[in-house]
C-alpha cells in the first residue's frame, strides 16, 4: 500500500510517500481502507520531536474514516463493508480508570497514529472496539474531522466545564480544528460565544458559525475586549488550548466563579497565575484530555443529524501531507485539513 512515512523526526522534509506493507490484523482487530484522515497539531509535534512516538519508521494519523475490508475471527461489532470512523484512543481496559469508565485517563493508553501506525495510508489496522459505524448521511471527510477535535472540545465543555444555556464562553483561536469545534458545541449548549482569531477573514467565518462577539487577538488584548463587552464582568468559561502565550489573558477574562478548561499548550507548558486573583474571584481551573468512546458516539450521532457540522478548510491527496503540515504550521486554515488516499 501507499503511505506517508518518516524514518526520523524533524522537519517537513522528513515525510516520504512510499510503498509499505499492508498491516496484518490480529483476531480482535479490523483492517480499514482509509477514505479520509484529518491532520492535527499533534501530528506536527509527533513529526518534530515528541518522544512518545513509535514505532519507527512511523505513519501518522489519528483521525480516520473508511470502509472495513477485513475483520478478525473475534470481531462481532462491525462487518466487512461497514463505513466507520475510528476512536483514536486505545485504553488498556484493565486499570482502575478504565474500569471506572474514565478510559481517557488511562496511564497505559495508546493513540492511533502516535504510539501505533496511523491513517496517513491506504489501509490501517485498529482494535475492533474502536470502530464506530457511520451512516451515509456523514461523508468520510466530515467523519475524519470529528474524533480528536470534536471529542476534545465536547469533553472540555460538556463534561468538564458543564456549560449551561446562558453562559458566556470565550473560545480561543476559533479558526483551529478544536477551536471551531468548541464554538459549535458551545452554541449547541446554548451559550453566548466570544471568539478570537488572528485575521478578519477568520473572524467573519466565526460570526457565520454563530459567534456573538469576535476579537482579533493580534490587534488587541483579548481580555480587555472581553471585559469591555461584558461591562467588566468577564465570561463564565474560557476554552483554553493555546498555553503560555494566552494563559494570563485567559484567567483575566474570567468572571467571578468562572471556569477555565484547558486541553493544550501549543505555545508552551508554563503559565503564571495571580493566585490572589484566583481565590478572590473563586475561579476554577481544570484540565481536559480527549474523551471516551461513548462521548464520540454521541458526537457522531449529532453530526449525522446535522446538529454539528465539521468545518473543513481543505482536502488534499495523501501524497500532499507535507503541504498539509505546512498549512497548519503557517496557521492558514480555518477548520480541519484532511488527506484522502487514492484508493
Amino acid at each position: 500500500m501507499k503511505a506517508i512515512i518518516f524514518y526520523e523526526q524533524g522537519g517537513i522534509d522528513k515525510l516520504r510517500y512510499e510503498e509499505v506493507l499492508t498491516p496484518a490484523i490480529s483476531p480482535s482487530e479490523v483492517l480499514v481502507n482509509v477514505k479520509a484522515c484529518a491532520v492535527n497539531h499533534l501530528d506536527i509535534r509527533a513529526r518534530r520531536d515528541r518522544p512518545e512516538v513509535q514505532p519507527f519508521p512511523h505513519i501518522l494519523g489519528s483521525d480516520i474514516s473508511g470502509d472495513v475490508v477485513e475483520v478478525g475471527p473475534e470481531v462481532h461489532n462491525v462487518a466487512v463493508g461497514d463505513r466507520v470512523v475510528l476512536a483514536p484512543c486505545i485504553p488498556c481496559e484493565q486499570c482502575s480508570d478504565c474500569l471506572n469508565g474514565d478510559e481517557n485517563m488511562c496511564d497505559f493508553q495508546e493513540l492511533l497514529g502516535f504510539q501505533t501506525n496511523g491513517g496517513y495510508a491506504e489501509y490501517v489496522k485498529a482494535p475492533a472496539k474502536n470502530a464506530i459505524q457511520i451512516s451515509p448521511n456523514l461523508s468520510y471527510v466530515d467523519a475524519s474531522a470529528i474524533p480528536i477535535a470534536y471529542l476534545t472540545a465536547w469533553h472540555m465543555l460538556v463534561e468538564r466545564a458543564q456549560v449551561q444555556p446562558g453562559d458566556d464562553v470565550l473560545v480561543l483561536s476559533a479558526g483551529s480544528g478544536v477551536g471551531s469545534a468548541g464554538l459549535q458545541i458551545a452554541k449547541l449548549c446554548g451559550a453566548r460565544v466570544f471568539a478570537t482569531a488572528s485575521t478578519d477573514e477568520k473572524l467573519e467565518r466565526a460570526r457565520q458559525m454563530g459567534a456573538d462577539f469576535t476579537i482579533n487577538y493580534t490587534q488587541t488584548d483579548f481580555s480587555d475586549a472581553v471585559l469591555d463587552a461584558t461591562d467588566g464582568r468577564g465570561v463564565d468559561v474560557v476554552f483554553e488550548h493555546v498555553g503560555a502565550a494566552t494563559w494570563d489573558q485567559s484567567v483575566t477574562s474570567l468572571a467571578k466563579k468562572g471556569r477555565l478548561v484547558s486541553c493544550g499548550v501549543t505555545t508552551g507548558n508554563i503559565g503564571e497565575i495571580n493566585i490572589r486573583k484566583m481565590y478572590q474571584k473563586q475561579l476554577t481551573l481544570m484540565g481536559s484530555a480527549l474523551g471516551t468512546t461513548s462521548e464520540l458516539q454521541t458526537i457522531i450521532r449529532l453530526a449525522e443529524q446535522g446538529k454539528l457540522t465539521p468545518i473543513i478548510a481543505q482536502v488534499l491527496p495523501l501524497e500532499a501531507a507535507a503541504e498539509a503540515h505546512r498549512i497548519i504550521e503557517a496557521r492558514e486554515n480555518f477548520g480541519k485539513v484532511c488527506l484522502q488516499p487514492e484508493s
